[in-house]
């Protein structure tokens, strides 16, 4: 299967000010998530983004924010965004969730484990994850395919979106996210 701009929306888990250091590649992280961010954020896909206890980790990073503008921000305290019931209603009316961010093994995996369960069909995200540990990322990642969800990674989600070169924003997408170095 593949990602449909009109059926999906991207779900940003937990990629808070106070955790951020703790992972395995905090600036690498920043720097892919900003990317998919932006890039989604240009292709117009609805996002939103998720906070595991704010008052306590934090609050999403100011980059991410400021990658997409539009996003809408909800708090949770559960691991789950799906048992915490914070998810909004735009993004549960849709089949499709995309999902990248913090921690693979705990918070991305527990939500995805539980959208999986409501019948939506889960892309991860792989490049745009992290664990404190690379162990834990692998295990994560593993335990979320074989439970069925599609593992992609951000130019993977890029090129679905856009379905082809005669997609109207493809060349400047080309230019400004795939020409260079590449976080």
């Amino acid at each position: 299967m593949l990602i449909d701009p009109l059926k999906a929306t991207l779900l940003v888990v937990d990629i808070q000010e106070k955790l951020i250091n703790a992972m395995g590649d905090p600036e690498g992280t920043r720097a892919r998530a900003c990317w998919l961010l932006a890039a989604s954020t240009e292709l117009e896909l609805p996002v939103v983004i998720s906070e595991q206890y704010p008052k306590g980790l934090g609050h999403t990073l100011p980059e991410l924010l400021a990658a997409a503008p539009g996003a809408q921000v909800v708090e949770k305290t559960h691991f789950s965004c799906v048992a915490a019931q914070c998810l909004p209603a735009s993004l549960m009316g849709r089949e499709q969730v995309i999902v990248c961010g913090m921690e693979t093994h705990v918070c991305v995996l527990q939500t995805v484990l539980g959208l999986l369960a409501l019948g939506k069909q889960v892309f991860v995200v792989e490049d745009a994850c992290d664990s404190r540990t690379a162990a834990s990322k692998a295990a994560g990642i593993a335990r979320m395919r074989d439970a069925g969800a599609q593992v992609v990674t951000r130019e993977m989600v890029l090129f679905e979106l856009m379905g082809s070169a005669s997609h109207p924003q493809f060349r400047h997408i080309s230019k400004a996210y795939l020409v260079g170095e590449q976080p």
